[in-house]
């Protein structure tokens, strides 16, 4: 009989998944509860666009599948940020030649479930939901929404990269004696609203850059698209401030908010009422659980670690497992050792990048237009430039390198008490780019 491992979800990692797992020759089956979105409209919505960065990338190339990727992905070399008046700031995100990656979430999806199709040996069954699953067996009971049927299917190891609300997980893994399972909810949602092109179809802002509005408890944020728009995304809290998306209860309350808060941003955004109601307001939760993977069956993506979006690195993170999970099963040929080894080292690395999204939502919403956070990150950036084997930037760790996210977490706590001791001293603006400066923090790097 051929070999068969079964995928339940065909979003990015899913589709992903399957092209890896028709390298190692196996007949992919997956099963998605959705329509096929290739046949719908993709627009903006609930999805907030992605950013690819390195270990996306690397995952992608491992797989063979890059250079499709390469003809959506707009480079974004650094953020953008926009004072109230008006004013703009730009920082570098890394080296000169490092960019992270705007991507469409709808058509990076599309093109994904292409290749996995193309590729060879992979059905997508729709429309089909996942009730139950025997995870010593390798059997999974599904629903076909559209004839009410319900089905069995079995194969030699199931996948599930059902997302954060993953069904796989809450209708059999939670059942599990000792299953560890939380899920916290930040209090802020967000909203997505988008920023037409101009009337010629050119963009209204710098296309190679995130763009950022940080106002302290709250931020707009804009990612270019290829057609001169960009999606834009606000982040506020749900209630409990002056300014939250339970006090925009009106029409005049959210376009008063808007011009006061984001005016250069107001007088760019035709119809904005409109386009306001056009998208749900949604919220955000971190989902943490162990084990990942029970009998036949393994987690991965979100389904196993879903975070905030304040890295971006969701989607990197969960091609990376992809990737992790591929390298250990070429070793072993195994799939109880690979399973074994894979939540070993994949766990605290989850763990580390909820740490750093939440950790990174208050700097952007917070610091990134702090005079004292932008210095600290221009004395950082020289040091690595200076002595790139002792010092690199946390971001340049997360988003322009493959170390692990677990050790990219403690490096960059280490680094930050350092850098504290340096923004300390009362001639910092004056003397940051001294040797003197760069001797001190040579002499604490360990």
């Amino acid at each position: 009989m051929e070999k068969k491992v079964i995928i339940v979800g065909a979003g990015l990692v899913g589709s992903l998944w399957a092209v890896y797992m028709q390298k190692a020759g196996y007949q992919v089956v997956i099963y998605e509860r959705r329509s096929d979105i290739r046949k719908a409209e993709i627009s903006a919505g609930k999805s907030i666009n992605l950013a690819l960065s390195e270990r996306g990338w690397n995952s992608l190339k491992a797989a063979g599948v890059e250079k499709e990727i390469e003809k959506i992905a707009i480079p974004m070399s650094g953020r953008i940020m926009h004072s109230i008046k008006g004013d703009l700031t730009y920082q570098a995100y890394g080296k000169k030649d490092e960019a992270i990656y705007s991507v469409s979430r709808g058509h990076l999806n599309a093109i994904m479930m292409d290749l996995a199709e193309s590729k060879g040996n992979t059905k997508i069954h729709y429309q089909h939901q996942c009730l139950d699953a025997n995870l010593e067996k390798g059997h999974i009971t599904l629903k076909n929404l559209n004839t009410q049927e319900i089905i069995e299917d079995k194969a030699d190891v199931i996948f599930a990269a059902d997302g954060a609300f993953s069904a796989v997980r809450y209708n059999s893994m939670q059942k599990v004696d000792r299953f560890n399972f939380s899920q916290f909810y930040i209090e802020d949602g967000y909203k997505e609203l988008l920023l037409p092109a101009d009337k010629n179809g050119n963009y209204k802002i710098e296309k190679n850059a995130l763009h950022i509005w940080p106002r302290g408890r709250f931020m707009l944020i804009a990612l270019p698209n290829e057609d001169g728009s960009f999606t834009c995304t606000l982040f506020m809290p749900f209630e409990n401030d002056k300014y939250a998306f339970k006090q925009l209860d009106s029409d005049d309350k959210i376009e008063h908010f808007v011009k006061e808060v984001f005016p250069d941003f107001y007088e760019m955004i035709p119809n904005l009422i409109e386009n306001w109601h056009q998208n749900p307001l949604s919220s955000m939760s971190i989902t943490r659980c162990f084990p990942w993977t029970v009998g036949k069956f393994a987690l991965m993506g979100d389904s196993a670690h879903s975070t905030v979006p304040f890295y971006g690195q969701g989607m990197n993170a969960g091609f990376e497992d992809c990737f992790v999970m591929w390298e250990l099963y070429k070793k072993h040929k195994d799939w109880d050792k690979t399973f074994k080894i894979y939540q070993e080292i994949r766990k605290p690395d989850g763990d580390a990048l909820q740490d750093l999204s939440l950790d990174n939502y208050y700097v952007m919403r917070d610091h990134v237009s702090d005079e004292k956070f932008l210095l600290q990150k221009k004395i950082e950036a020289k040091i690595h430039e200076r002595h790139p084997n002792k010092w690199i930037p946390l971001y340049s760790q997360v988003s322009f390198s493959n170390i692990r996210y677990s050790d990219a977490y403690k490096k960059g706590k280490v680094q930050e008490e350092i850098m504290q001791k340096v923004m300390s001293s009362p001639t910092i603006e004056k003397n940051w780019d001294s040797k003197e400066v760069e001797n001190q923090i040579l002499s604490m790097i360990k």
